[in-house]
């Protein structure tokens, strides 16, 4: 390889490591000259294949990014469909100064850990109001689930803290007939609950939550919406107060 060729391929590598595109005239290359670039950028990855992981944390965190610039737009458009839907229960401080919105699956096991997280805020900061949108994307279980949740809600709201608890807590799968069963040891009938089902089944409940979590970038359970940022995963109580206490401090999440 001789040395303009050399200088091809180094720069090519850079280009591609940083991931910066080259312009077409940079690919004006004879067959021979190519497969020397080919080699020698495949006999420099060999050599040296931890660069392959500072690509790829790099693009991750260039999609990061995007995903995060996209949802905070979409919280901009939907914001009285995110904080304030009449889809949606609040535990907490209804008139907190920080909301934190959380979207889960009740046969989500991620959600079923990060239950004590939303315990151990709302245990420690009495200011913060928590809105629970379900979003159940789990299977046909998960929706039948929801159709009882949504139905508690508006026969006992009082106890929906306690029905929330008790089953996203189960150890056994969520399903119609799980549900009932929670409702009834908190004294709420199935009858009822089947008549206001019957009355109200919240199609449209789900159709929003599908819609919010498509505009939002969400792919799955728990995710979170705080101020102006979308929080995929169960990150934990730890992060999460600390965007809450950052949205007290400068009103963004980040300061």
């Amino acid at each position: 390889m001789n040395f303009s060729t050399k200088m091809i391929a180094a720069g090519t590598l850079a280009a591609l490591v940083a991931g910066v595109s080259l312009p077409q005239s940079a690919f004006a290359l004879d067959a021979k000259q190519k497969e020397e670039i080919g080699a020698f950028i495949k006999e420099y990855l060999i050599a040296n294949p931890e660069i392959m992981l500072e690509v790829q944390e790099a693009l991750t965190t260039k999609q990061r990014a995007k995903q995060q610039e996209a949802a905070e737009s979409a919280i901009t458009e939907n914001k009285k469909a995110i904080f304030n839907s009449d889809y949606d229960m609040v535990l907490g401080n209804p008139k907190g100064d920080v909301t934190i919105v959380e979207f889960y699956d009740y046969n989500c096991g991620y959600c079923k850990r990060a239950l004590s997280d939303m315990d151990d805020i709302l245990a420690k900061d009495k200011n913060v109001r928590f809105v629970l949108k379900e979003l159940p994307i789990l299977g046909p279980d998960s929706l039948a689930a929801h159709k009882v949740s949504a139905a508690f809600r508006l026969v006992a709201p009082e106890k929906y803290g306690d029905f929330h608890r008790a089953l996203l807590g189960g150890e056994d799968r969520a399903t119609e007939e799980t549900a009932l069963a929670v409702a009834a040891k908190l004294g709420v009938s199935e009858k009822d609950l089947r008549a206001k089902m019957e009355k109200e089944p919240h199609d449209a409940a789900v159709r929003e939550a599908y819609s919010l979590a498509n505009d939002l970038g969400i792919t799955g359970t728990p995710s979170y919406v705080i101020g102006n940022e979308a929080v995929f995963g169960a990150v934990g109580a730890e992060e999460i107060e600390g965007k809450v206490s950052n949205m007290r401090e400068c009103g963004k999440t980040a300061c």
